[in-house]
């Protein structure tokens, strides 16, 4: 073999016949395979680590100049081992060619395994075939067999089946002939059944004709059968006794018709209900004095002891589960109930609610009786011709109605009466109030009539839902209806301070009386009322007196009765469309009765909002009758402010503690009044005419003291220290308005287009009706008003004339520094302004 040459050159490369390994210390092979060769052929020799450094092994080997003189030795060492290395990869070189041409056999040997394999495969296969075949030519014979065992069997059975038939039919029809039975039960059970295995044979002519045979047998015995019970029961010898043996045969015969077609045995009990019935019809017949209302408990008297006797005499005649107790029983009420509408149809006059409740009230007992002794098995789904519905609250007693459904359609009777007692109470109401109204009131509470009125409403209701939830619990509805308007008119609307003349507290008085009597006009009456009420409250500002607070009380009384009102209609009228029956719901509706309870409410804060401002009235005629223009300078807070603070300041907290109990109608209050006294107050400014300069800086100088007072006032002596978001945008909005038009007042008006260009900046929404009111303020003479009127109106339309001026939302004058004033007089004014601020 050619050996290899290893030559060390100047680059430090090994170079082989093969290939060149760099001797960097890094060797041509990845980490992972030079760890894999590291634990394979593990040395300790420094030559075989990856990391080797011929300069560090050198300096190992001669450490010193003395160390030189080995050279020799170490050369000779290292010439050996390399020869020893040849010699290891010459023998491994060798080595590798003999594990090659073994390869080469082995692989040619496994080959011609496989040849052998798959040959001995194809064998397998081939064997595998002709033994499926001789299988399926086994299982076909076995299958020929199968099916004519099968056959056999079938034919077996169905020739034993028509023998069966046919002497079944025989032994059925001699049985019918000798009236036996028992054993015609017996037999005719099995040729039932038989029948059925040849259900798909009656096209055969002879099993058509015995299926023929056996109907005309059954028919027979049911003739038969019910020919036997109405001799038995109708028959001369009827009244006598049953004897032990004509009971046994009788019951044979019931196991028999249990057997035959439906309808005999529909007919048999139909038969024997109407004859154990018989008795009853004739002596509760409409025209016999015992069948009137006042002796209906002598009917369920009869029923209970009739059904007894039943019992003891037929209860074993009868299978258990025809229940024939219960079936009498039922037809006992189908007849009780027509026989009672035709009574009380004839004799409709002599009824009384306390007849008709004390016989509703015994039937309903009797209904819950059945209930507890029968399931109601024999109870048909849906009674078509009488129309049987159900209470809602007896969903319980599969009985329930059966008898009370007769009651229905007098129970107007309990509404009348009941309408005659909500008439005699509220009469009672209204002398109660009288008599209330005459002591003084301390304190505003709700009426207790009204808790009264709703405890009455919630017993007729629980009443009538035990009687009916159909149309006369719509009756009903409407009379509750009927009396909340009398109670809105007779106790709340009339008992209200009265605030003009008599014969106009008569008229609003009578709106609510005609909106009572009439269907649907309660929402435009309650309107038609409020506005009344508004238009007196205009007519008699001047000269109606100022409410006293027991009156103050009573209005307050007055709407938190009519709040509670609002609230408890609301729950009744939810109630009512829960209990009445679902078809009539859309019939129960109290929008109007809503509507007028609102509009006492409405009219209650009206009243109280009118005495506010009737309070004011006093101090506003104080205002315009001042002397403005001979003011000169301001002096400190006017008389009429301090007389309509104090006015203020009394009435809003007596009012908030009296309406504790409905604080979302004080906030309501507070609102209205703010969108009331404002514009009203502005009014007032404008009857202010040819104001002196002093006399308008006093004039803002109160209002901006006003203005203070108003925000303050829903908290005034309160522990909540923030007042309506709304109620204090209206007074913010409002009261700024007012001292803007004052700080108008202020502006020279002798440069008209000065004067013009400030007025559409402090009153942007101006019109020419306010400005010329500005102008009879401020005095101005006819001929120079005229002009800036003139003016005004022919101003040019620009962006600058939209402009909103919210200097004074933060409770500040800053006046322009373009305005003509005395500096020191602008100052004093303002320092006084935020003084008071």
């Amino acid at each position: 073999m050619e050996s290899k040459t290893v030559v060390l050159d100047s680059d430090n490369e090994v170079t082989t016949d093969d290939n060149k390994l760099l001797l960097n210390g890094q060797l041509g092979v990845t980490s992972a395979v030079q760890s894999a060769i590291e634990q394979i052929l593990s040395s300790d020799d420094p030559l075989d680590k990856t990391d080797f450094n011929a300069v560090e092994y050198i300096n190992g080997l001669f450490p010193s100049e003395q160390s030189l003189s080995n050279i020799d030795d170490v050369l000779n060492r290292m010439k050996q081992k390399i020869r020893q290395l040849d010699d290891e990869i010459r023998v491994v070189v060798r080595g590798q060619t003999n594990v090659e041409d073994e390869g080469k056999q082995a692989l040619e040997s496994a080959r011609n395994v496989i040849a052998q394999l798959a040959n001995r495969i194809l064998e397998i296969k081939q064997q595998a075939k002709q033994s499926e075949q001789i299988v399926n030519e086994i299982t076909s014979d076995i299958k020929q067999l199968d099916n004519a065992k099968r056959n056999l069997t079938t034919s077996i059975i169905m020739l034993n089946n028509l023998h069966i038939l046919v002497e079944g039919t025989d032994r059925l029809q001699e049985a019918t002939k000798k009236r036996q039975y028992g054993q015609s039960a017996q037999i005719l059970q099995g040729v039932m059944d038989v029948l059925k295995q040849f259900e798909r044979h009656r096209h055969i002519p002879h099993i058509s004709l015995l299926a023929e045979q056996v109907e005309t047998i059954r028919g027979q015995l049911g003739q038969q059968i019910l020919e036997d019970f109405r001799n038995a029961f109708e028959g001369p010898n009827s009244r006598n006794s049953f004897s032990q043996n004509q009971l046994q045969y009788l019951a044979e015969g019931c196991l028999a018709v249990d057997i035959l077609d439906s309808k005999i045995k529909r007919e048999l009990l139909t038969r024997f209900v109407d004859i154990e019935l018989s008795e009853y019809k004739a002596l509760f017949q409409e025209n016999q004095e015992i069948s009137w209302l006042d002796k209906i408990d002598k009917r369920f008297n009869w029923i209970k002891k009739h059904l007894v006797e039943f019992e003891e005499r037929y209860g074993r005649m009868f299978p258990p589960k025809w229940e024939v107790s219960e079936c009498i029983a039922l037809e006992f009420c189908r007849i009780t109930r027509k026989e009672l509408i035709k009574v009380m149809t004839n004799r409709s006059q002599e009824l009384t609610v306390n007849l008709l409740l004390s016989s509703i009230s015994k039937s309903t007992a009797f209904e819950k009786l059945l209930s507890q002794r029968f399931t109601g098995i024999t109870l048909p789904v849906k009674d078509n011709s009488n129309d049987i519905k159900l209470n809602q609250d007896n969903r319980g007693n599969p009985f329930a109605g059966q008898i009370t459904q007769c009651f229905e359609s007098h129970l107007s009777i309990y509404v009348e009466a009941q309408d005659k007692n909500l008439s005699k109470l509220i009469d009672t109401f209204i002398d109660e109030h009288k008599k209330l109204c005459q002591s003084e009131a301390t304190i505003s509470e709700i009426y207790a009539t009204s808790g009264k009125l709703f405890t009455q409403y919630k017993n007729c209701l629980v009443t009538c839902v035990s009687l009916s939830n159909r149309q006369p619990l719509v009756l009903l509805s409407t009379t509750f209806q009927k009396y909340l308007r009398e109670y809105a008119h007779r106790i709340l609307q009339s008992n209200l301070p009265r605030v003009g003349a008599l014969s106009s507290i008569a008229t609003l008085s009578n709106t609510l009386t005609n909106a009572a009597n009439t269907p649907g006009g309660v929402l435009s009456a309650a309107t038609s009322a409020a506005g009344l009420l508004q238009s007196l409250l205009k007519e008699a500002e001047g000269g109606v007196k100022v409410l006293s607070k027991s009156e103050l009380c009573q209005v307050c009384s007055i709407l938190l009765t009519a709040n509670y009102c609002l609230e408890t209609t609301q729950q009744l009228e939810k109630k009512l469309q829960e209990k009445v029956d679902q078809t009539l719901t859309d019939k129960i509706n109290m929008n109007s009765e809503f509507d007028i309870f609102h509009g006492v409410i409405s009219n209650c804060i009206q009243l109280l909002i009118h005495n506010i401002e009737a309070g004011c009235e006093s101090a506003f005629n104080l205002m315009i009758k001042t002397n403005w223009s001979a003011v000169e300078t301001p002096i400190g807070q006017s008389s009429y402010i301090t007389h309509i603070t104090s006015q203020l300041q009394q009435l809003f907290p007596f009012i908030r503690d009296n309406l504790q109990e409905a604080r979302k109608y004080f906030t309501q209050l507070c609102n209205k009044f703010a969108l009331t006294f404002i514009p009203k107050y502005i009014s007032h400014l404008f009857k202010c005419k040819s104001l002196s300069q002093g006399g308008a800086e006093q004039l803002l100088l109160d209002t901006h003291t006003l203005k203070k007072v108003l925000i303050e006032l829903p908290c005034w002596e309160s522990n909540v220290k923030t007042a309506p978001a709304t109620y204090t945008k209206s007074v913010i909005k409002g009261m700024t308005k007012a001292e803007m038009i004052l700080k108008v007042v202020l502006v020279p008006h002798e440069k008209t287009e000065h004067f013009i260009e400030s007025y559409v900046k402090l009153l942007p929404d101006s019109d020419n009706n306010e400005f010329q009111k500005i102008l009879d303020m401020k005095g101005v003479k006819r001929s120079e008003s005229t002009q800036l009127l003139e003016a005004f109106k022919n101003r040019p339309q620009t962006k600058d004339n939209i402009h909103n001026n919210n200097s004074l939302s933060n409770n500040e004058i800053n006046f322009d520094n373009n305005y003509d004033y005395e500096s020191s007089r602008i100052k004093r004014l303002e320092k006084l302004i935020k003084k008071r601020l």
